[in-house]
């Protein structure tokens, strides 16, 4: 006698609760790795360390156009940033773009980079020429301080002496004696550098950061394979 045909149960096949929970746990562990990793990138950025590419021949021959530099920003101090990606949340409380705390004076010579004052959304890079107490003055292009002509070692001319015009702040300025609380910053390619001689003095709140070194160096003008300035690696600026 034939046998009645049996209807068998699908078995459904169940996830294995330890393996789904490892997975859960892995990806997981990455999202906060990935998260950390973007709060340690943002805290370095915003108060120790930035990188900046150079992008016109006003530090010639210092910086080149083309050389991308490191910035200390923790050497002057603890700084708040002007902003967090252009939001500025809890204005009121926060003291963006200031120092709370100072632990090394801005010295003349030091190569620094600073909120332009005409225009803050913009970050200028020179030399710190005068400091507070300093009186500078410019004739015929040279540097003085408290009257008395200095060694400028760092600054580079195009412009002959004899072209030198009284009526230019490039060639003839001050004297002018810098106040607490701000510096004189020019550009070592004195000839070719807007700086204080032509908008004024920089707040010390203004200052961001020392420049450090070149890490890179690219010739975008260079028609040859060469374009990567390879001796520039790793130079301290001075």
């Amino acid at each position: 006698m034939p046998q009645p045909v049996r209807k068998v149960a699908n078995k459904l096949q169940t996830p294995d609760v330890g393996e789904a929970a490892a997975q859960k746990s892995a990806l997981q562990e990455y999202a906060e790795a990935f998260g950390i990793a973007v709060i340690l990138a943002v805290v370095l950025r915003a108060f120790f360390i930035q990188a900046y590419k150079i992008p016109s021949g006003s530090m010639e021959p210092t910086l080149l156009v083309g050389d991308h530099i490191i910035v200390n920003k923790l050497i002057y101090g603890f700084r708040m940033p002007d902003s967090f990606f252009g939001i500025t949340p809890f204005q009121g409380e926060i003291p963006y773009g200031k120092y709370l705390f100072q632990i090394e004076p801005v010295h003349r010579g030091d190569v620094v980079v600073f909120v332009f004052p005409p225009d803050p959304t913009k970050d200028f890079i020179k030399r710190v020429i005068g400091v507070p107490g300093d009186t500078v003055q410019v004739k015929a292009g040279r540097l003085y301080l408290d009257g008395q002509e200095v060694a400028d070692p760092h600054a580079h001319f195009e412009i002959p002496q004899e072209d030198r015009l009284p009526s230019s702040e490039r060639d003839y300025f001050g004297p002018l004696k810098v106040p607490a609380g701000h510096y004189f910053m020019m550009g070592d390619n004195r000839d070719r550098s807007y700086d204080s001689r032509f908008w004024g003095l920089v707040d010390r709140n203004d200052v961001e950061g020392r420049a450090m070194f070149i890490y890179w160096s690219w010739d975008s003008d260079s028609t040859s394979m060469m374009a990567v300035r390879f001796r520039r690696f790793f130079k301290v600026i001075r």
